[in-house]
């Protein structure tokens, strides 16, 4: 597709759809912080059952936030991120998402 110069408002318009195109796909993390209310053996049934993590795994990443305050636990495209983000919060945990570093 051709953009004319007669219309230059719809380059700028067709920019900001692909800029926003390309902020949906790149990586972006979930995030479940250190809460003082969640049960450590919870956080980790929440991380197995959920994303289907080993035990080891759900134990790692479950120490991980209890040590270190948080834990990435999924990479993936922003909506994917938010569905994950919401699925914690149901699960009693405080989560967010934050774009990955690259």
């Amino acid at each position: 597709m051709t953009v004319t110069s007669a219309h230059p408002d719809v380059r700028e318009e067709l920019g900001t759809d692909v800029r926003e195109a390309v902020g949906l796909l790149s990586p972006w993390v979930t995030i479940v912080w250190n809460d003082p209310v969640n049960l450590m053996s919870y956080v980790s049934y929440v991380f197995r059952s959920y994303f289907g993590f080993t035990p080891a795994e759900a134990e790692r990443l479950m120490l991980q936030v209890h040590n270190d305050g948080r834990a990435v636990v999924a990479t993936g495209n922003r909506e994917a991120m938010e569905r994950h983000v919401e699925a914690m919060h149901g699960f009693g945990l405080w989560a967010t998402l934050a774009r990955a570093e690259q």
